[in-house]
């Protein structure tokens, strides 16, 4: 079996971000193969382990996917504050004698968003509306390219790395079954330390936040990377929960137009056309179909501009989404800008220093949890979404009541569509089959 074949059929996806599927992304030809080891979230610490303990099989994955893409140049993006992860690298590049590069970066957020890294280690800028490929370029990240080494030893995708962290008694780094409940996650941390939390999945600039009481039906999937527990009255939780319409409300009446929110954009920096005030202030005058609206398709939704740039505390990234949303349901899609883009002579200058961010949105105390071992759990049940990936749900290839064990593939990818296989994270019986199927950990066969 070749590789893409061993990837996909380990159901592979994109271990840091929105999970696209692996065997999908480079199956292609690239000059730059570049793998995202900044980590530019605050507080999370998930690859800074994996880089630690797992550097030989990351290098080993790197070499055979650039072989695979046929990348002249191998490059690790990592800040250069990770010095303990640089060197553990370091002695595996000398030990595998690979000819792969070293790129470090500064301590600035969002270094770890896909078309900024390819410009700090190409000075190529990704189109607008277009992928990295457009720049002979292909990104992957740490965590894929441990669960590609795996793939390629006829390992599935049946575990994840989860940094749980915040309003935790044990803060930990856990390694658990896909599927566990997050509320079990929380207890293996020492449970909450507030009765009334709230949490985040993921990091606290993009992640996702659930209230307690949902959190019931919430499972670890390929591309939760943190949970992360916070007082139900913090910054992050309350405007996160800020009805679409109050927001609309607060951009017409208290939008300044002091182009913070645009001058520190990250995307704006390196030549794209978003111009969020502009946006903020064609919220009160103008229809929704306006084409100043259309630039919210290019925006990556990283938060700086509401997190850390506006001084009146609006929120132009939900806007952004909603207009994003809107605007695909009305089946619009960018097109790709074929003129020259430039980045801004002054983005070195405004780049957003992660501490500083950190402070801004309240979180500094929670970065002293720092961690030096994983800790493996093992859960009972497990309800593993058929659906964890960008693309199609898989479909089910089992039944109600079927013994299936570890590592079995329990979801198949439809053949011509894009998506990802999905296997059993823990060995039992199938109690349930949805969108999410449930299986109860059992001593049958």
């Amino acid at each position: 079996m070749d590789l893409i074949n061993k990837i996909k059929e380990a159901g592979v996806v994109g271990a840091g971000g929105a999970g696209f599927p692996t065997h999908v992304k480079i199956n292609c030809k690239a000059d730059t193969f570049i793998i995202n080891a900044a980590e530019c979230e605050p507080l999370l610490s998930t690859d800074q382990y994996l880089m630690r303990e797992k550097s030989q099989d990351i290098i080993e994955a790197i070499n055979e996917v650039a072989n695979h893409v046929g990348a002249r140049r191998r490059v690790i993006a990592i800040k250069k504050k990770y010095t303990e992860e640089i060197k553990s690298l370091q002695q595996s590049l000398h030990k595998n004698g690979a000819s792969i590069e070293l790129y470090l970066l500064d301590n600035f957020f969002p270094a770890g968003d896909e078309q900024i890294m390819v410009y700090e280690v190409t000075g190529r800028i990704v189109p607008e509306g277009g992928i990295p490929l457009d720049v002979d370029t292909v990104v992957s990240n740490v965590g894929t390219m441990v669960n590609i080494k795996d793939a390629i030893l006829g390992k599935a995708v049946i575990n994840k790395y989860v940094t749980i962290i915040g309003e935790v008694n044990e803060p930990k780094l856990l390694r658990v079954p896909i599927g566990a409940a997050i509320i079990d996650c929380i207890k293996e941390a020492g449970g909450a330390k507030e009765d009334d939390y709230s949490v985040v999945l993921g990091g606290p600039m993009m992640g996702r936040v659930l209230d307690q009481e949902k959190l019931k039906d919430q499972f670890i999937t390929k591309t939760v990377g943190a949970v992360i527990i916070l007082p139900k009255d913090h910054y992050i939780i309350n405007r996160n929960k800020t009805p679409i319409q109050h927001i609309i409300n607060q951009a017409k009446s208290a939008c300044i137009q002091c182009r913070y929110c645009t001058d520190l954009c990250p995307r704006y920096l390196i030549g794209h056309r978003l111009r969020p005030h502009l946006i903020m202030g064609a919220i009160s005058t103008r229809t929704i179909e306006d084409e100043v609206f259309q630039e919210a398709m290019i925006c990556c939704e990283c938060g700086i501009c509401e997190l850390y740039a506006c001084p009146m505390g609006l929120s132009p990234r939900i806007i952004n989404a909603y207009l994003k949303n809107y605007l695909r349901q009305k089946n619009f899609r960018p097109a790709k800008f074929d003129g020259e883009l430039q980045a801004n002579e002054a983005r070195d200058y405004r780049k957003i220093p992660t501490d500083r961010l950190m402070a801004k949105i309240n979180v500094q105390s929670y970065s002293h949890q720092k961690f030096k071992r994983a800790y493996s759990i093992k859960v009972s049940s497990v309800g593993i979404p058929l659906k964890q990936h960008i693309g199609v749900m898989s479909e089910a290839i089992v039944a109600l009541g079927d013994w299936v064990e570890e590592g079995q593939m329990i979801g198949r990818v439809p053949d011509g569509k894009l998506g990802a296989n999905v296997h059993a994270s823990i060995s039992g019986v199938i109690m349930e089959i949805g969108d999410i199927i449930r299986i109860q950990e059992g001593d049958g066969g």
